[in-house]
């Protein structure tokens, strides 16, 4: 079954595989956004079905909990849950310390909202994504629509005292009008390249009024599943310090390639 997949799609379903032997029974866990984490819910649903495990899930974005609930697994709020024991999401971007560009599908405030109310963060993503520093993917900041031309040009005149080598923004659109978020809000995409000291850059960006919140992931992430296109998964913790490689077989996950479209 997996010659059915490309060997982008193949990576990103090992690493999600990979990703859901961390959970345990009776967990409570934020579900991510995007088209690696929907791998992620699938085979979670999988488990559930299969083994019985009991589990509850806090997702990051209207998409994910309709896939989840389409999936049958049990979804409550953050504000029901209070704190989750691990979330597993993917990234656009990540670096060596595991820092993180997220927001390519709109919901960066939910995304950091659930991971931050974690007592672990687990990220799935294919090598494509792995940089040396981050800034070549735009990073997403989260405006709200009042006056949001006037806080695109406050965010462009700080970047200028920033270490990036870009200072161009845009304002994401759906179409021919502006992107709104799951909040209601717009997002403006930074087009950095390089983004030389992250931390910085994310704590000044959150001071600007009309910002809500930017897509930089700092010291959020503890483990990183990176997943390849011949099966082979590496397991990078960052707490630990400890680098695993191994290879996910498909054969008994093979049922749920049917509602892929």
């Amino acid at each position: 079954m997996s010659d059915t997949l490309s060997p982008i799609d193949t990576a990103k379903f090992v690493a999600a595989k990979r990703a859901v032997g961390f959970v345990e029974d009776g967990m409570k866990l934020g579900l991510g956004t995007g088209s690696t984490a929907a791998w992620m819910v699938r085979l979670l649903a999988e488990r559930v079905r299969n083994e019985g495990l009991r589990v509850t899930g806090v997702p990051t974005s209207t998409r994910t909990a309709e896939l989840a609930r389409q999936q049958g697994l049990r979804v409550m709020s953050l504000d029901e849950a209070k704190w989750l024991d691990l979330t597993i999401d993917g990234a656009d971007e990540f670096d060596t310390e595991l820092n993180l560009i997220k927001g390519g599908g709109g919901a960066l405030l939910q995304e950091k909202i659930v991971a931050t109310a974690s007592d672990q963060m687990i990220v799935i993503s294919d090598v494509s994504k792995q940089v040396d520093t981050l800034g070549a993917f735009p990073l997403p900041v989260e405006v709200i629509p009042f006056g949001w031309q006037t806080t695109k040009a406050l965010v462009e005149e700080t970047l200028v005292s920033m270490d990036v080598l870009g200072q161009y923004s845009t304002l994401r659109m759906n179409g021919d009008t502006p992107y709104f978020t799951d909040e209601g809000n717009h997002i403006i995409d930074l087009h950095l390249q390089r983004i030389g000291n992250a931390r910085q850059l994310a704590l000044i960006l959150n001071q600007i009024p009309g910002v809500v919140e930017n897509g930089l992931f700092v010291d959020i992430c503890d483990v990183v599943v990176i997943g390849h296109g011949d099966g082979r998964v590496e397991t990078r913790d960052i707490n630990s310090g400890e680098t695993t490689e191994d290879t996910v077989q498909f054969a008994d996950s093979e049922n749920i390639f049917a509602d892929i479209d």
